[in-house]
């Protein structure tokens, strides 16, 4: 048996590195919905499918598999059409994003200073009271399918009036506060929760719900936990918790980067 002699050159080394970061991002899409053990199959399955086909050149068997391959390929297209959906919305998101296409601005905003300001105070005084409450501050996205799951409301950012929506037991405290374009448009909006398997157990449904969101949007969330008042961000399918002295600088650095 013949194998193949391979000529390695540079242009070989780019096709190997660019392969190499396909495959590290969607690892990270499906880990992310909880599919990653799914990944090491079809990976395995690929190689296989190489070694058959490129190294080993079985004729029969390789047409075999790339008959499956084919199929293959549309049947993940169909099965996995909300996390491609959601791979390019992320792109799109960071590409339309970049400062480059901005106009640049020379001058803060103070109205969305005192805005950051409303939202930091009414979260410390959240926390302070073990007052669960999330919050989704919007990017470039208009998060329209979110805001049409809640109450409207139309109203400027204050910190008594985002106390008052979370308060127990009153009508809208259950789901999540969406501010877009410095005003609270909706109340009581229902999240995508994250099927992220990694997220560790003391994170609630809260936090699993900003976590939802923004793995498929370039929103921030904020969440404060009703069991010990900590406060949390999360931000690209990532969230860490905040002291209560850095969630204004957290907020405005996230609304500096995509101003």
């Amino acid at each position: 048996m013949q194998l193949l002699a391979f000529n390695f050159g540079f242009k070989d080394a780019i096709d190997i590195l660019l392969v190499a970061v396909i495959l590290y991002y969607t690892y990270r899409l499906l880990r992310k919905t909880g599919a990653s053990n799914l990944f090491w199959g079809i990976l395995a399955f690929v190689l296989v499918w190489f070694l058959v086909s490129f190294v080993f050149q079985l004729e029969l068997t390789g047409a075999l598999f790339d008959r499956i391959i084919s199929v293959g390929a549309i049947a993940l297209i169909v099965i996995f059409q909300e996390e491609i959906r959601m791979f390019f919305y992320r792109v799109g998101s960071r590409f339309s994003s970049w400062k480059l296409f901005r106009p640049r601005a020379d001058k803060e905003d103070p109205r969305a200073r005192q805005q950051i300001l409303e939202i930091t105070q009414a979260c410390r005084h959240m926390a302070s009271t073990k007052t669960g409450a999330l919050i989704v501050l919007a990017g470039g996205g208009s998060l329209k399918e979110i805001v049409d799951t809640g109450e409207r409301l139309d109203a400027q950012v204050s910190a008594r009036l985002i106390e008052n929506i979370f308060f127990k037991n009153t009508p809208l405290h259950d789901g999540a506060l969406v501010i877009r374009d410095g005003k609270m448009v909706a109340a009581a909006c229902i999240l995508p929760v994250s099927k992220n398997q990694d997220i560790p157990r003391q994170y609630g449904l809260r936090h699993r719900a900003a976590l939802g969101l923004t793995e498929k949007s370039d929103a921030t969330c904020i969440v404060v936990s009703e069991e010990n008042g900590h406060i949390s961000v999360a931000e690209g399918g990532n969230i860490r918790e905040v002291k209560e002295d850095e969630l204004f600088l957290v907020l405005h650095s996230s609304a500096t980067a995509t101003a």
